[in-house]
């Protein structure tokens, strides 16, 4: 019987919803959180590793109970974890809703699950351009005239290419260690690209697993246009949309006219900066063709839910998911070539917080609002987003900007856009040349205008930092962010624009006021144009640099409900001083939730409710901004019995045994009296 609960639970919620069945009318999506006491929560627990149907089982009860308070007809979908689920209704917006149930008295928070869209010395023939004959052609591509100029070192010469970031000279350190899994939430990937052959790790397809009620299935089906919901195949089947698809309703509301174009096999470019394959005398080299690509798809037909998005990234990173499956190949770095509009929710904030404290490093694109402010997730703290430079080291036209930029890589531009030239400065990168559907075992590159977009600056960083972590493999985002940062190159001021342009205005604070090609300044492009070969050589002396040790008391035989004393202390560099320590709880083991006291402080303390085991981290910066990191994984047994002795006088407890054998006397004498 209890097999047949899940079925219960939807038919139940069918025949008091029948408003979910209807796809006329308007429809709202928000993800809600429930306070940590709210009887909601407290009548039933979710573990973080129920199965789909336990976790969607108890997420509609809650969901049910809180429309029947609020007056809505609510359908749950997706938990984000123990007490945050997506909840979607009818007949009203989004925005609606959310301020509805923000009002309920058991709900912490409500936001609108809103959609976000892509923001976009090898033998290899196309990394040396130039100095192959004219008439060789790679992929459709002349290799005369196209190369991969992003990647070489760049000149020191205003005007010509500095904005390169000088990768070889990197090479000669690290091309990336297999163990280091950059993970790229996009569209999915074309794995049978022979230059991406063998370069992937087993990944996830989150479309429609944010997904409630039976119309709300049936738009993520049609945005996954896979055929199915989320599975295990994270392959790209294509995002093409048509003006049929538009005209229908069947991709929902947040996709109109201006999405209908080709597929864009986004995911699959994105993959290729990153880490297509190198020295084997075909197509291109990524940035780290030593790296392993985990292929983690959130972008469909006109883009992905806020939800699906956030699911991905969890997973990614290790954190349990309810009703999604372990993940084996915890990522070290997460590249997110996509977004939106809108302020950095604290849904997306908390979820940044865990990955960053799973020990994963974000890199985001800054977003392609030609000038204007840097939409969500790369506005939320604890990212590295990335601007886009033309090849003169000048912003491009067409990237956003702002205090939120950590630094700037090449994005991609045209000088020469006349009818029958090729674009000069693309961004080269593995593609596919359906225009809807996928050719199968296809190897074609991108050489077009099109080839350009901030979406392409993002995985040029995230390369640089799978290659900072596979020569430092406990590379923190803190330490990441701060060396990128501190070895990135000055912008130029000169050698931008044209004879027909002008020389560019400096770039400005962000406005509803487009921005074009500017000369970028540190408060708005980031702290510089990345250096790859700088970055890396700063990991490597980082190595060894200093030492944290962890001391613990008692330092061994900790029980439940026994406080712990933890001190972290820094053996740094001559000259150096400790100028802040953190204390991160990487997984609390389902024992502790957070520290009892002295979280940003050289002692902490901590308190495990129950046996097992729970793993913290120090973090110590020091005076120059460095970060030095230790873990510490601390087992707990169960505490000791509570029960006394049955023997000796002053009636203390009786024993266990003492008690089964009056019991067995008991029903001995019950036996007998029935006997007579």
């Amino acid at each position: 019987m209890k097999s047949l609960r899940p079925l219960l639970i939807a038919t139940l919620a069918a025949m008091a919803f029948p408003a979910l069945a209807q796809t006329a009318e308007t429809e709202a999506r928000v993800i809600v959180r429930f306070k940590p006491q709210a009887d909601s929560v407290r009548a039933k627990a979710m573990a973080l590793r129920a199965t789909r149907g336990e976790a969607r089982e108890i997420a509609q009860t809650r969901a049910t109970a809180l429309g029947m308070r609020t007056g809505n007809r609510l359908a749950a979908g997706i938990s984000l974890d123990e007490r945050t689920h997506v909840m979607v209704a009818r007949g009203m917006t989004s925005a609606q809703l959310a301020k509805r149930l923000a009002a309920d008295g058991e709900v912490e928070l409500v936001a609108v699950d809103q959609r976000r869209k892509i923001a976009r010395l090898p033998n290899d023939p196309l990394f040396g351009g130039a100095d192959v004959n004219p008439e060789t052609t790679v992929g459709g591509i002349q290799a005369r005239t196209i190369d991969q100029w992003y990647l070489k070192k760049p000149s020191a010469t205003p005007g010509q290419v500095v904005s390169s970031i000088n990768a070889p000279a990197a090479w000669d350190t690290t091309t990336g260690t297999s163990t280091t899994i950059v993970a790229v939430l996009d569209t999915g990937v074309r794995m049978d690209h022979p230059d991406l052959a063998g370069q992937f790790v087993a990944g996830y397809d989150m479309i429609g697993f944010g997904s409630a009620g039976t119309s709300q299935q049936a738009t993520s089906i049609a945005i996954a246009n896979d055929g199915g919901g989320a599975d295990s195949d994270p392959s790209d089947p294509g995002d093409w949309v048509s003006q049929a698809d538009i005209t229908s309703g069947a991709l929902g509301s947040g996709c109109d006219s201006s999405d209908v174009g080709n597929s864009s096999w986004h995911g699959t470019r994105v993959s290729g900066l990153i880490a297509a394959l190198s020295n084997n005398g075909q197509g291109m080299a990524g940035v780290g063709w030593g790296l392993k690509i985990m292929p983690v798809r959130v972008l469909g037909k006109c883009g992905g839910y806020d939800s699906d998005i956030m699911a991905g990234m969890k997973w990614a990173a290790g954190i349990a998911v309810p009703g999604l499956p372990a993940n084996a190949n915890k990522a070290k770095v997460i590249n997110m070539s996509l977004g939106g509009s809108g302020s950095c929710t604290s849904l997306y904030r908390d979820t940044v917080t865990q990955v960053n404290a799973a020990g994963t490093t974000i890199v985001v694109a800054a977003g392609n609002s030609e000038g204007q402010a840097v939409g969500t997730p790369g506005n939320c703290a604890g990212v590295i987003t990335v601007a886009a430079l033309r090849h003169v080291g000048t912003k491009v036209g067409f990237s956003s900007l702002g205090p939120e930029v950590t630094v700037a890589a090449p994005g991609g531009n045209c000088i020469n856009t006349g009818v029958g030239q090729a674009c000069l400065y693309p961004m080269v990168s593995t593609t596919n040349a359906g225009t809807t559907t996928p050719v199968a075992n296809d190897g074609s590159f991108t050489g077009s205008a099109a080839s350009v977009g901030t979406s392409f600056s993002a995985p040029i960083v995230s390369g640089i930092v799978g290659l900072m972590a596979s020569v430092r493999p406990n590379l923190t985002a803190a330490e990441a962010t701060q060396i990128l940062k501190s070895t990135a190159r000055a912008f130029p001021t000169t050698g931008g624009g044209s004879a027909a342009d002008g020389n560019p205005p400096q770039c400005k604070a962000p406005s509803s006021t487009a921005q074009d090609e500017c000369y970028c300044t540190t408060s708005t492009c980031g702290a510089g144009m990345v250096d790859a070969a700088a970055a890396i050589a700063a990991t490597v002396a980082l190595n060894g640099a200093g030492v944290v040790t962890i001391s613990q008391n008692p330092a061994s035989g900790l029980t439940a409900g026994q406080t712990l004393t933890l001190t972290a202390a820094a053996g740094l560099p001559s000259g150096r001083t400790v100028a802040s320590t953190a204390w991160v709880l990487v997984d609390g083991g389902g024992i502790v939730t957070a520290f009892a006291s002295g979280a940003s402080t050289a002692t902490a303390t901590i308190t495990p409710t129950a046996a097992g085991n729970f793993t913290v981290r120090a973090d110590v910066t020091d005076n120059a901004g460095a970060v030095y990191s230790q873990s510490a994984t601390i087992s707990v047994a169960a505490a000791p019995s509570s029960g006394g002795s049955s023997g000796g006088g002053g009636g203390g407890a009786a024993s266990a045994i003492w008690l089964a054998g009056l019991l067995l006397a008991a029903l001995a004498l019950r036996r007998s009296a029935v006997d007579r």
